[in-house]
């Protein structure tokens, strides 16, 4: 499996909480265009073979792309690489961008699913991010995708913030489980540093709490298992067997090529990311040249990666794999760390799985930590 990732900087406003790269102006949105399709040409060599499984427009706001956007980078995209039969093509989506015309535009492209922001059905907590859509707009957005052809949908929420009730967050689980989605994406809020979000806490405006989020989590948890879905990420959520295919590869550490200013890139032995400035990226790439840099990762550092991601996912950690892509050395450490949490209950080692239980979930990043080398 193998994934091409195109960021696109562009947002119409400044979510408080966001520390993605994005600009809120379109000034340079042809140059940019123009830019991304240089370096899918760039980049044809990058991945191991020429046969795409995903594609994924995330950003910044993807759907502010026009239908001539689309089909340029596209047509890069088709003229570089092959796509596989079933392969799965994502754009990110605002619900104020959602309508019958840019859902059948979208369609027509060539996209076949869609990863709607919707964060939350309530105006004031909309307000609060915010958001460039009100909350008419995320009650509606997923209906009219649906009724226009796509029906592979996935949504996001935000919970774990201040203005967020426990009765309120029941409301929102409830209402995207009733949408007629399949997947589902979940975050807890944190505070990143140089967004607004942290200049407010800095003032005093209250900061999100831990036993919030726990809490919330554990809300969550409870009612996608009543609904019969799989929670097979800690953050993501999908009726039985529709897993999100582009994320997977990254929580299963498949190569994947990023397009794009801050975009990162993976071919199984190192890590390369672009610089995050649209001006200097447009510069380089109309030069020949790509404005990255690289990380050639250690065994170690491998190691540790496959313990991050795949302790976050229902598959978990393999210890025969570990043991056939590093040695049993690596086997013996996993198992003698892990011990202390197993006999806790909040680490599973099962046919040489070894998986967070629910109580695990909870402390996910820093059990992982506690795995590495």
């Amino acid at each position: 499996m193998q994934g091409l990732y195109i960021h696109i900087p562009f947002c119409k406003k400044a979510c408080h909480y966001c520390d993605f790269h994005f600009s809120t102006s379109l000034a340079h949105k042809a140059p940019l265009v123009e830019a991304l399709a240089a370096e899918i040409r760039l980049q044809k060599s990058y991945l191991p073979s020429p046969t795409l499984d995903t594609i994924y427009f995330g950003g910044g706001t993807p759907s502010l792309l026009e239908q001539e956007d689309l089909k340029k980078i596209l047509e890069a995209v088709y003229q570089n690489f092959e796509l596989s039969k079933t392969a799965e093509i994502t754009l990110e989506a605002n619900p104020d961008d959602v309508n019958k015309e840019t859902v059948s535009m979208w369609k027509g492209s060539g996209i076949n699913r869609l990863s709607i922001g919707i964060q939350s059905f309530f105006e004031e907590d909309l307000a609060w991010m915010n958001r460039a859509h009100n909350a008419e707009q995320a009650a509606n957005c997923i209906d009219i995708a649906l009724q226009s052809g796509i029906e592979n949908i996935t949504a996001d929420l935000i919970y774990g913030y201040p203005q967020l009730s426990d009765t309120k967050w029941t409301k929102n689980i409830e209402t995207m489980l009733s949408t007629g989605i399949n997947h589902l994406s979940a975050y807890s809020l944190t505070v990143e540093p140089k967004t607004a979000l942290a200049h407010k806490i800095k003032k005093g405006e209250p900061a999100p709490q831990s036993n919030q989020a726990a809490r919330h989590f554990e809300m969550l948890m409870d009612a996608i298992a009543a609904a019969g879905w799989e929670h097979y990420e800690i953050s993501n959520y999908c009726k039985p067997g529709n897993y999100a295919k582009h994320n997977t590869n990254y929580w299963k550490n498949q190569p994947y090529l990023g397009i794009g200013p801050s975009a990162h890139s993976y071919d199984t032995r190192k890590r390369t990311w672009n610089v995050s400035n649209n001006a200097s990226y447009i510069t380089s790439i109309n030069a020949g040249t790509i404005p990255n840099e690289e990380e050639l990762l250690s065994t170690d550092d491998l190691f540790n990666e496959y313990v991050m991601t795949g302790l976050r996912t229902q598959w978990g950690i393999n210890t025969q794999y570990v043991e056939e892509k590093w040695g049993g050395s690596y086997v013996k450490h996993i198992v003698s760390e892990a011990e202390s949490y197993i006999k806790n209950g909040q680490l599973i080692y099962s046919s040489n799985n070894l998986t967070l239980s629910r109580e695990g979930k909870l402390l996910a990043d820093y059990i992982a930590s506690e795995l590495f080398i």
